[in-house]
């Protein structure tokens, strides 16, 4: 119980911590409590009236009992409006909370653990935790309800309501095994949760791929495997569970035929009357409803628990790892930075390999070689999607290890080959990056990308929603409309990463049209594919094996490099 209480406190602290409101809630559970005891003390009195053909204490016990369970459902009534306003301020915190920590995860975690494990945590997980209040609620309510009827059988058989007490103990140590095991059993059983959860997220992300290269079969015998195991884990935890039962039934059996003796007894030694037996008959009949509601209160403790946490593994350190930043703040970055010595390696797999090169504010520089080299990453480390294994990227002269996010990441902007375009207007697609962007800024922005044209022409123009990952432009457009986010973002470093790789010439053309409109205002920094959209760049590295194996003009690398040479060559070889 202890963790109870404690994931109980983690809970609190993401309501609006409202003490007046914690003191109402407790001391309406606690009239509630009290009420629904008196309760079984009345019906035992109603009881006994009709069997004595008492109408004058059967009219008041009547009046009574109407006049309690009025106080109980006005008393509920309130105890559920401050239930349901703990859930909405805990609901809103801790989904926002969790978005918030999932953008801190470090690349490396979202790798390996897949979508579906923080998918999973936020939606099922939070759920469960939130909806713990309204669950004690109800049933502590109903359990002291039940637990009214033995304080009436008190009143009329200690030696029976004992008995009732020892049956009580019994099944509930049955439960408390049941529980325990069954808690062990859900943990795998989550953890299948989230592998049958990610590869769903892929099966709906993927899916133009999936009929593209014919795979659904072999796609969906892979999910049929994952749903499998999900299935085994729980029909094995639902069969232990009904194991359970049918041994708590068991027991019940054998308890009733027990009380059915010791009724027959108490009545032949006169220890009870007729009538006070039909009262105990009636509340025994209810008696196991104290199990059930204490299954499902224990139930609801260890679902509570487990999510708990889960939750609290997402919003800690230690289980996934946080992308960690440095205090420094630069008010104005110029655009400068070097690689000293960096080394990397991404799953034991060397990647670069003590790599060195400058870059000066305001310069275009591109970065060619084969595929695999380490192009890629060189903006993932400057960007810091992933920590160096060892050497320096400096900023300004400054460790990125120093630098806080904003320094960082809002002075750089990424293009990719496949930029994400959100299934919004082209409007709030581009106000993303800068929530205040006026008209004219946006404007000019796409002028300058070379897409203002393209925009009029749509039916909403910069309303017009582009759909899901920006479905219906063509590469070309994504292309611009990421370009004209960057320009709006005014980051001082712009990375294209092989932006051109995929687009016709026409296309292409005017994406370099566009690049061509930032170049000595930005610094501009370009993995290329195409050697000929790079042939005017300030400065070229020729990477190699994670080093630099050459740098220079386009012209001074095809005379002093062979390798640069015959890539060159083998593209003009592809174009003609």
């Amino acid at each position: 119980m202890k963790k109870f209480f404690n994931n109980l406190k983690f809970v609190w602290t993401y309501s609006d911590k409202s003490i007046i409101k914690l003191l109402l809630f407790f001391v309406l559970n606690i009239i509630n409590l009290f009420i629904v005891i008196i309760l079984p003390l009345i019906t035992a009195r109603i009881i006994v009236s009709i069997t004595d053909n008492v109408i004058y204490q059967l009219i008041i016990f009547s009046i009574l009992y109407f006049v309690i369970q009025l106080l109980v459902n006005v008393v509920r009534y309130f105890s559920n409006l401050i239930s349901i306003k703990i859930y909405k301020d805990v609901i809103e915190s801790l989904y926002v909370l969790m978005g918030s920590e999932i953008l801190k995860l470090e690349n490396t975690e979202l790798d390996y653990n897949g979508s579906g494990v923080f998918i999973e945590r936020v939606t099922k997980d939070l759920e469960e935790v939130v909806e713990i209040f309204s669950w004690i609620n109800n049933e502590i309510t109903n359990l002291v309800k039940q637990l009214g009827k033995i304080v009436a059988m008190f009143v009329i058989s200690p030696l029976f309501a004992v008995f009732t007490i020892f049956t009580m103990v019994v099944l509930l140590f049955v439960e408390n095994v049941r529980i325990g095991k069954i808690n062990i059993m859900d943990k795998s059983y989550r953890k299948l949760e989230e592998r049958r959860s990610s590869f769903t997220s892929e099966l709906v992300r993927g899916v133009n791929d999936i009929k593209v290269l014919n795979s659904e079969k072999s796609f969906l015998n892979k999910f049929s495997d994952i749903i499998n195991n999900v299935n085994k884990n729980k029909y094995e935890m639902e069969k232990t569970d009904r194991n359970f039962a049918s041994i708590s039934e068991f027991l019940m059996n054998i308890f009733d035929f027990s009380f059915l003796l010791l009724y027959m007894i108490l009545l032949y030694f006169k220890s009870i009357s007729v009538t006070e037996a039909l009262v105990l008959f009636s509340y025994s009949e209810g008696i196991y409803n104290v199990i059930y509601i204490f299954r499902d209160l224990l139930n609801d403790i260890r679902t509570f628990n487990l999510s708990s946490e889960r939750v609290k593994e997402l919003l800690g350190n230690k289980v996934f790892k946080k992308e960690e930043f440095g205090s420094t703040h630069l008010n104005r970055v110029e655009g400068n930075f070097e690689f000293k010595n960096v080394s990397f390696k991404y799953d034991k797999k060397k990647v670069l390999d003590k790599l060195s090169f400058k870059v000066k504010a305001n310069t275009t520089v591109a970065f060619v070689g084969k595929s695999g080299v380490g192009k890629t990453t060189i903006f993932n480390l400057l960007c810091k999607m992933y920590e160096v294994s060892s050497g320096k990227i400096l900023i300004d002269g400054v460790d990125i290890k120093l630098l806080d996010k904003d320094t960082i990441r809002g002075n750089i902007t990424v293009i990719s080959q496949n930029p994400y375009i959100f299934n919004l207007s082209i409007r709030d697609n581009l106000k993303l990056v800068k929530e205040d962007v006026t008209e004219e800024e946006m404007i000019s922005a796409c002028k300058a990308a070379c897409l203002h044209d393209f925009i009029m022409k749509l039916p909403k123009k910069y309303d017009t929603v582009v759909g899901e990952g920006g479905v219906t432009l063509s590469g070309g457009e994504k292309q611009r409309l990421a370009i004209a986010r960057a320009l709006i973002q005014k980051t001082e470093i712009i990375l294209f990463d092989e932006a051109t790789s995929a687009l016709d010439n026409e296309t292409q053309s005017k994406v370099q049209e566009a690049i061509e409109n930032m170049k000595g205002e930005y610094t501009i920094l370009i993995i290329a594919h195409r050697l000929s959209t790079i042939m005017n760049a300030d400065k070229i590295y020729f990477i190699n094996d994670g080093r630099v194996e050459a740098e220079g003009t386009h012209k001074g690398l095809l005379r002093r490099n062979k390798n640069y040479r015959h890539l060159y060559e083998s593209e003009l070889k592809e174009v003609d």
